[in-house]
Parts: structure tokens; sequence; C-alpha cells
């Protein structure tokens, strides 16, 4: 996918969280369309980042289901032409990225939350995971 899809799919993601954000009656009735939307934008970031990077294999997808496997350092190795662990912040995007995901299909199907805190909580790893690319890798131009 080219880079302008994917910055596209990261505003989406942002226009999201900000539209929930302003809502006066608060985040819980966005909570379904939080969840997917930050799942999707967490995988947008990463493969951005790899974009970025210029190691990201060409054709080569990220899917958010992938930061819920305990392998996931192996299968994002296929993805990329070099060795994961000498990408810059990797383990501490992972690891923000597992949270997210493993938080995703709760905060979807179930039923809403009691507190906007745990939505704002998931906000705030995303926004976690994008200032540490930007770091790392420069503006995403979103």
């Amino acid at each position: 996918m080219k880079m302008e899809k994917h910055v596209e799919a990261l505003k989406e993601t942002e226009d999201e969280i900000n539209s929930s954000l302003k809502d006066p009656d608060g985040l819980i009735k966005h909570q379904r369309r939080l969840a997917f939307m930050v799942s999707m934008g967490i995988a947008e970031l990463v493969e951005i980042y790899f974009h970025k990077l210029k190691i990201m294999k060409e054709g080569s997808r990220i899917k958010h289901d992938w930061f819920k496997k305990k392998s996931i350092k192996e299968t994002l190795s296929k993805q990329i032409v070099k060795p994961i662990d000498t990408v810059k912040s990797i383990d501490k995007i992972l690891s923000i990225s597992k949270s997210i995901e493993e938080n995703r299909n709760n905060l979807a199907y179930s039923s809403p939350v009691e507190e906007d805190a745990i939505l704002k909580e998931e906000i705030n790893q995303y926004f976690e995971v994008k200032r540490i690319i930007e770091k790392e890798a420069g503006n995403l131009n979103v």
C-alpha cells in the first residue's frame, strides 16, 4: 500500500478520536468505533514506521491481529528487510500495540465500559506509539 493510503487511514483514526474527545456526552458512546479505529491505527502506524525506515518488503502488509501473537517479532520479521531487533524502540511499540489489540475485542463486542478513563487510556496509548515513531522517523503528516 502506498504511504498516502496509510496517512489517510491515520487521519480517519484521528478524526474519530478527536470527535469522540469533543463529544460533551463522553467517550462511552464511541466505544466500539474507538476500539476498531485505534486497533487499525496502531497497525498503520507500525507500517508507516517501517516504510519511513525503508525496510518494508514490497507488497507486505501488517494486520492488527498479529499484535496479539506471542511470535509478533517473528511475524513482523517476515515483512521487513532487516532484523527486527535493529528497529529502534520496537519493543516499546510492540508492548503498547499488544495491549491495545488485547483490549480491542472486549471493547468492541462487550457491554459499554463504566468509565471514560478506560477508553482514554487506549487513546493515550495510540498517541504514545505515534510519538515514539515520530521521534524515531520524523513527522507522519497527519
